[in-house]
């Protein structure tokens, strides 16, 4: 486990890292979280993407879009789908060279912060929270929206032990009585709520301007040399969208998701129901990627930065949006 003082070094040494090669046309390695069940899912597994690209899909779970950066920067991974954008703007603001290439899913409530039960403390006594120690997987989406809130509430950060932990072990420590407060998504998020509740609620969160969305992002050599593959890739996504969208594939598409993302299939119900999937046409919007997203990450590299979290912020994260193959998906 890492303080969060060490996030400036992690973010350094992904700005050295080598841009993702580009794939070769025989295959493609694709990132993605196990407990987060997404339409895709079910053309995942359905081998709708192969059928689409004509080339085979090397699928790999990993547990923060860190390493998905990470993964990205070093070669190993060519698209990570539902990447938080917090990690995303450490990444590109460190140096590495990422686009997003859609909107993946929003999700105000099921990305949140969890306060001991035994503590008792709700946000009528937030500065309590003072002093105390939390589990947090730095730079994350769940990472800024914990700024974000403490920032809220008036919580000097620097009187509590921030301590670096993936969701999952978060929740085991937080279990354990390890942790006073603790943050994190899906799955683990739904174990926190076991033992405490929430400050602020998604509602609460969006009225205060903590958004919660990911995207689909890759390196930007591999969509400049591959832009057909990630257009096609993202035609099936909006399909898979499209089809849960509707209403009518719920019962069908079900089972299938929570199978891929290894959850039972209430748990998958209940979790999915927190999502929110964009059309095409909304993600094109001047509400996302036609602005919306930029604008956004400006905001969270400022708290990042404020919070010594990074050590510079890009001018402008526009040139980190790229709509073109989304737009290409629209034709298809």
């Amino acid at each position: 486990m890492k303080k969060m003082t060490r996030l400036k070094g992690a973010a350094a040494a992904l700005a050295v890292l080598t841009s993702a090669q580009a794939a070769q046309a025989q295959d493609l390695t694709v990132a993605y979280f196990l407990e987060w069940p997404m339409p895709f899912q079910y053309a995942k597994v359905k081998g709708m993407y192969e059928e689409a690209l004509g080339v085979d899909i090397n699928w790999v779970s990993f547990d923060t879009g860190t390493a998905m950066s990470a993964a990205m920067a070093s070669g190993d991974v060519q698209l990570s789908v539902s990447q938080g954008v917090p990690p995303f703007v450490v990444a590109t603001s460190a140096g590495q060279d990422l686009q997003i290439v859609d909107v993946a899913v929003s999700y105000s409530d099921n990305d949140n912060c969890v306060v001991a039960e035994t503590l008792e403390i709700d946000k009528t006594s937030a500065s309590e929270l003072e002093g105390k120690k939390v589990g947090v997987p730095i730079g994350t989406a769940a990472h800024y929206g914990f700024l974000s809130q403490m920032d809220h509430f008036g919580v000097d950060i620097g009187t509590m032990e921030i301590v670096d932990m993936a969701p999952a072990d978060g929740a085991a420590a937080f279990a354990q009585g390890n942790l006073d407060m603790v943050c994190g998504w899906g799955g683990a998020l739904r174990r926190m709520k076991e033992h405490g509740n929430v400050l602020l609620t998604g509602a609460e969160k969006e009225d205060l301007g903590i958004l919660v969305f990911d995207v689909t992002s890759a390196p930007a050599d591999f969509v400049a040399e591959n832009s057909d593959m990630v257009a096609k890739f993202l035609a099936v996504t909006a399909e898979a969208n499209a089809m849960w969208n509707s209403g009518e594939n719920t019962e069908e598409m079900l089972p299938v998701i929570a199978e891929d993302a290894g959850m039972d299939l209430e748990a998958t119900r209940a979790t999915i129901e927190t999502f929110v999937f964009p059309s095409v046409d909304e993600q094109l919007s001047a509400k996302w990627l036609a602005g919306g997203a930029a604008s956004f990450m400006d905001g969270v590299a400022s708290v990042f930065l404020e919070a010594g979290s990074i050590d510079e912020a890009r001018d402008s994260y526009a040139s980190a949006v790229n709509i073109g193959p989304l737009q290409a998906a629209s034709d298809m």
